[in-house]
């Protein structure tokens, strides 16, 4: 739906090496109405302020500031914008039908060309599989059978029964490719194996994370590397952020140990800028998502981040931190970035995750 050649051209960067999208939450103070208002608004801020698309993410029960159905939200954002992508990321496979939501989403991507990306996650939350009457238990060997099959479908291949639907069909065309949440070497080999890229979660240190771009190149994996920061412009709300990582260990495994805040705070835009790309190339990253939104924070506090980050730190950062050229040696250490839809995946809590974690 790109309305002009720019448009065109920055839907066609999605995930790409270089590109730059935010992760929105819901303000559950607020009615239900309201919220959907808000989130919308905020996208739109952002992505008319030089972010390249939205990310929402699931959680039931208004834990923590999440969603219940990140994808519907996404559609809604996407009926509002004709340019920028929106990403259900992650939403929690084991708790749907597999065909079901590679349906929904390929039914999406038929109405909303080449701006559609999903996220699939194992889940870690007791309260999610309670809502669904889903047995936790066998969450992560589910989403283990499961993911191939997802990946599969949204490339259209493999249907099955399903070979009649037009918009699965369609993606043999237009793929929507994986992209794997990994939060441990392990995911990210899987993720390599399965032709994902993979989403780095945001309260790491970047020299664990690089253990993980490390092990998925060496794996053979030829998909994006996504990181996720959290970033404020100003003097960072550290009760919040205390608050939010309270959220995380308290249902995260007895051996995971989040460490220092990697919250990326500073006055000068500049310095932001300069520290977002020193991170992302410690990493080996080649595309960053950022959030500024946490519980308790008012909407008017995230529509100015978003509008001051959007105008100052994304063209500063622009200039600090470009994509690596066709050939350039550092291209080899970062992996090839996938340009395309991408879907998002969690997976299983081995020794050391950060379970269900990716903000």
């Amino acid at each position: 739906m790109a309305t002009d050649e720019g448009a065109a051209d920055r839907n066609a960067a999605l995930f790409g090496s270089g590109s730059v999208s935010i992760r929105l939450y819901p303000h559950n103070e607020l009615p239900a109405t309201a919220i959907v208002d808000e989130l919308c608004t905020q996208a739109g801020l952002a992505l008319d302020h030089g972010f390249d698309g939205i990310m929402t993410s699931e959680h039931h029960g208004g834990f923590a500031g999440y969603m219940a159905q990140p994808l519907q939200m996404a559609s809604f954002v996407l009926e509002e914008r004709d340019t920028g992508w929106a990403a259900a990321a992650p939403l929690l496979l084991p708790l749907r039908s597999t065909a079901l939501v590679a349906e929904e989403v390929a039914w999406l991507q038929a109405r909303h060309g080449g701006r559609v990306g999903l996220g699939v996650a194992a889940g870690a939350l007791p309260l999610d599989f309670a809502a669904a009457g889903v047995d936790q238990a066998d969450a992560v060997d589910r989403f283990k059978a499961e993911l191939p099959r997802l990946v599969a479908l949204l490339r259209g291949e493999d249907l099955g029964d399903l070979d009649g639907d037009p918009a699965l069909r369609a993606c043999r065309d237009a793929p929507v490719p994986v992209l794997s949440a990994a939060v441990s070497v392990a995911a990210a080999e899987r993720a390599a194996r399965c032709g994902a890229g993979i989403l780095m979660e945001g309260m790491s240190a970047p020299e664990r994370l690089a253990r993980l771009t490390r092990a998925f190149d060496e794996a053979g994996g030829t998909g994006s590397k996504v990181l996720i920061r959290r970033v404020w412009l100003g003097r960072v709300q550290s009760a919040l952020v205390e608050s939010q990582r309270a959220v995380y260990e308290s249902y995260a495994t007895p051996t995971t140990s989040f460490g220092d805040d990697e919250t990326i705070a500073c006055d000068d835009p500049d310095e932001m800028a300069e520290r977002l790309a020193a991170t992302v190339r410690a990493v080996g990253a080649d595309a960053l998502n950022l959030r500024v939104q946490l519980p308790g924070m008012a909407p008017e506090e995230v529509r100015e981040q978003i509008e001051r980050i959007g105008s100052s730190v994304l063209p500063a950062l622009a200039k600090t931190w470009p994509p690596p050229a066709q050939g350039d040696p550092e291209s080899a250490d970062r992996g090839p970035a996938a340009r395309e839809v991408v879907a998002t995946v969690d997976v299983e809590s081995d020794p050391g995750d950060l379970p269900g974690v990716v903000g």
